[in-house]
């Protein structure tokens, strides 16, 4: 027998925790099934929103549509290894409520035992790659709903492109629509992310304007056959008290443009954070590869705004 089979001992063992990246290819290639055992003994939180209400969650998603730049650098996030360094600090950081990724970037951390007690939400719809002919055919090729069950994940996010000019949305909305309704029946919350899309000049451009963002919260707030577990992940825009006005739904509040100044970017926050629909943050890039490359400043910066003194 090959010495990387595996005896029923083995599928059977403890989940082992591993301390270097090595040790995580080394446990993939001999011991797949160490991913399935590692969830089901990850301790979760009791609750899905803390104490005071509000969510401070890490972003790490983008990579999975072939969306690798970050502060003007095209090839920011070509190593895997650099981005779990400092999605561990961002993770570790006190206030970080948990993690949005899809399952290679979850499952990493989970070996490496970075998501105990964190809230995490599996990224289901990745098939729009950036800058592809394709980018608005936001397909499933992540996480499906029974993945996300089996996981014992906290919630499902998908990202919700709406061109009115392209037949396609409406499979995107079909889609989306089924999960949001599967999901609800297992207990798990569905977070939406919409945006009205066209094409200009050959590129995507997401229409930021409030009116847009408001047409696209009443058509994503719709999908499935019910809205009790649906959250809303929305971008801050000028006149966010409008658009907040728009839905009753919980929402966070997307990261932005991480080539904006930090400050302008982190004052904005504060005042859309203000709003009694808005329960706090999703933030990626931003706060991950922030222009001086202090992950934990940037991150402390954003926790102080979603969780004021220091409440959880």
């Amino acid at each position: 027998m090959p010495d990387t089979a595996l005896t029923l001992d083995e599928v059977a063992a403890p989940a082992p925790r591993c301390r270097t990246y090595a040790e995580i290819t080394e446990l993939r290639s001999r011991d797949p099934w160490a991913v399935g055992r590692a969830l089901a003994d990850r301790r979760r939180r009791a609750s899905f929103l803390p104490e005071d209400g509000r969510l401070m969650l890490v972003a790490a998603d983008h990579p999975a549509r072939g969306a690798l730049s970050a502060q003007g650098r095209p090839t920011a996030m070509n190593s895997r290894t650099e981005m779990l360094d400092r999605l561990r600090t961002a993770l570790a950081r006190p206030g970080v409520d948990g993690l949005l990724a899809t399952a290679d970037i979850a499952e990493d951390l989970l070996l490496l035992g970075a998501l105990e007690d964190k809230v995490v939400v599996a990224s289901m719809n990745r098939g729009g790659l950036a800058g592809a002919t394709f980018e608005l055919d936001d397909r499933m090729t992540g996480y499906d709903v029974a993945g996300v069950v089996d996981a014992r994940f906290d919630a499902a996010k998908m990202l919700n492109r709406i061109d009115l000019d392209d037949a396609g949305t409406v499979a995107m909305l079909e889609s989306a629509g089924r999960a949001v309704s599967e999901l609800a029946r297992a207990g798990v919350i569905a977070m939406l992310e919409p945006f009205l899309s066209r094409r200009v000049d050959g590129r995507v451009v997401n229409d930021l304007g409030p009116d847009a963002v408001i047409r696209s919260v009443h058509i994503a707030q719709g999908l499935g056959a019910t809205s009790a577990f649906t959250w809303l992940k929305l971008p801050v825009v000028t006149e966010m008290a409008r658009v907040m006005d728009a839905t009753t739904l919980p929402t966070l509040l997307l990261g932005g443009d991480p080539s904006r100044r930090p400050e302008e970017t982190y004052a904005q926050w504060q005042d859309a954070l203000a709003l009694p629909s808005v329960r706090g943050l999703v933030v990626g890039r931003t706060l991950l590869y922030p222009p001086d490359d202090d992950v934990a400043a940037a991150v402390d910066t954003a926790v102080g705004l979603v969780h004021p003194g220091g409440a959880r």
